[in-house]
């Protein structure tokens, strides 16, 4: 039997419904808007395995701030209602067939792209539903991105149009140009312009910073600032080795529990 497993990045989608809402109180129209969007994915994408996987709102920001202190230092609290709501959406998601994970020192996006990487390279299909396009540096020719609010899928193409470099680049291209959302600076003066004709050039940053033929324009701005690329560049990549706890069987999706 072919398995299908489709990931939702959890906070992302309800984050996603909950600020398109009049009253950021009403968390029963976050949980019925949730649920009905869910129950279209899911009939849209047929799955036959599962999951919702949450970062835990309590945890710190985490390896990466370790790492890079600055990482989502300014990031907004999520609404205390919406906070409080949390167990309610697990609940009615629950009651769809949708099992959640929920992070304790790993973010959600190590959760997905560890679990996304294992399934799809035993070659069996995977779907990972999120408008983040850092899960884009997965793609493969079995795991894709949906962005469902957009319908559209994240992939080589759309990144070719959007970023001008390869999936497999992205980590290197937010290296250099950073990442303003999360307060990942990359290399003072450059650019998308810049990196893009780095990375058309080289294959990675430490490919471009070896090479004798880097532009003198590149070359003083690598030199000042290659380890702060490096470590932007680690900090916009994903783990993919991360101790999940449970196996595929775990997740089956067979409709409701109920």
């Amino acid at each position: 039997m072919s398995i299908h497993l489709v990931i939702i990045d959890a906070l992302n989608l309800i984050r996603r419904v909950h600020s398109a809402q009049p009253d950021e109180t009403d968390i029963a129209r976050t949980i019925d808007t949730t649920s009905r969007t869910l129950q279209r994915i899911i009939g849209e994408a047929d799955p036959t395995h599962i999951i919702a996987v949450f970062d835990h709102h309590l945890q710190d920001r985490g390896w990466r701030a370790e790492v890079l202190p600055g990482y989502k230092a300014r990031r907004k609290p999520m609404p205390q209602p919406l906070q409080q709501g949390l167990d309610q959406i697990q609940q009615a998601w629950w009651e769809l067939g949708i099992d959640s994970l929920l992070s304790e020192g790993d973010e959600a996006d190590d959760l997905v792209a560890t679990l996304a990487t294992k399934v799809a390279a035993h070659q069996e299909k995977v779907t990972i539903i999120s408008t983040d396009k850092g899960y884009c540096q997965l793609l493969s020719p079995t795991l894709q991105i949906r962005d469902y609010f957009q319908q559209r899928w994240l992939d080589a193409p759309f990144i070719e149009n959007e970023f001008g470099v390869k999936p497999t680049q992205l980590a290197d291209y937010w290296g250099l140009t950073g990442i303003s959302s999360s307060q990942v600076p990359g290399v003072p003066g450059i650019g998308p312009k810049a990196a893009k004709e780095i990375l058309t050039q080289y294959p990675d940053i430490d490919s471009a910073y070896a090479s004798d033929d880097l532009p003198a324009k590149y070359r003083k701005k690598l030199d000042e600032h290659i380890e702060l690329a490096r470590v932007c560049k680690q900090v916009a990549g994903l783990k993919t080795d991360i101790e999940l706890g449970f196996n595929l069987q775990d997740i089956r999706f067979s409709g409701s529990p109920a």
